[in-house]
């Protein structure tokens, strides 16, 4: 992020989808409506730049929905946290936007947004931050290894489980940090993300991509892993109205402005 600007203060609100979750969201501005799902891990107090963006996006004509996933931040949840119950919460926050809403994902939380369209969700059209797809069947192995671990209450095993494809300093830049317990509660919410990205890896060679008929933006980094351009490039290439392009930002970060104008622009032109 580049940005230094605090985000607005706004009031927290809830909502109760069908699988019986009580989710906390809050919503930044006026006009179209747009979702915005974070990734493997952030939710709204940890990370304050999705809440920059936003407000940045409010001086647009958008309005957006930023929310605690299932099982983090004010989001409380226990069980098993599923894929189910996660697009369950997507959906609730779509009800009460209105019926109908932009889905803007963050890494993992961008193929959230790919499955929430093809299970026909009332999705307008999809932007999409660094998507982790990759076609390979390494990834259904990986998503149940995952998923193993934490049923063993192996947290710290899970968390090194899913960043073994990242440079082994990310997860000891974690371990660093001050919040590295608060890191540790948030991985069983993780499950979702893994499943949803070892389904991708399914869904694109299946052709399953192809049954999302919105408007699909891939976006990236100026500064990125080749392994993000080359799915934005599967992405916009499997489903039949896609286009990849550069938004400013580098190692998976945005910047604030450039993100802010590039997801209100393809928003308002739905």
């Amino acid at each position: 992020m580049t940005d230094n600007t605090e985000p607005q203060q706004v009031e927290t609100r809830w909502v109760t989808t069908e699988a019986g979750d009580r989710v906390a969201y809050e919503v930044r501005g006026e006009g179209r409506p747009v979702i915005f799902i974070a990734g493997a891990g952030p939710y709204r107090a940890s990370d304050p730049t999705p809440a920059i963006t936003a407000d940045l996006m409010a001086e647009r004509g958008i309005s957006t929905i930023l929310y605690d996933r299932v099982g983090r931040g004010e989001s409380v949840a226990d069980g098993t946290l599923t894929l189910d119950r996660e697009l369950s919460a997507i959906a609730a926050l779509i009800d009460v936007s209105g019926g109908h809403a932009v889905l803007w994902g963050q890494s993992s939380g961008s193929v959230l947004a790919l499955r929430a369209a093809v299970d026909g969700l009332a999705v307008d059209g999809l932007a999409l931050w660094e998507a982790p797809v990759q076609q390979s069947d390494d990834t259904t192995a990986w998503a149940r290894g995952f998923g193993e671990l934490i049923d063993a209450g192996d947290l710290l095993g899970a968390l090194q489980h899913y960043m073994k494809d990242l440079p082994p300093e990310r997860l000891e830049q974690l371990k660093a940090s001050p919040r590295f317990e608060e890191i540790l509660a948030t991985v069983p919410s993780q499950r979702s993300d893994a499943d949803a990205i070892a389904w991708a890896g399914e869904a694109i060679p299946a052709g399953r991509f192809a049954d999302i008929t919105v408007p699909v933006l891939a976006m990236t980094g100026v500064v990125t892993r080749p392994a993000m351009a080359a799915s934005a490039s599967a992405i916009a290439s499997a489903v039949p109205n896609g286009r990849a392009v550069t938004v400013g930002g580098a190692r998976h970060r945005w910047e604030p402005d450039a993100m802010a104008s590039a997801v209100a622009d393809f928003a308002s032109s739905l």
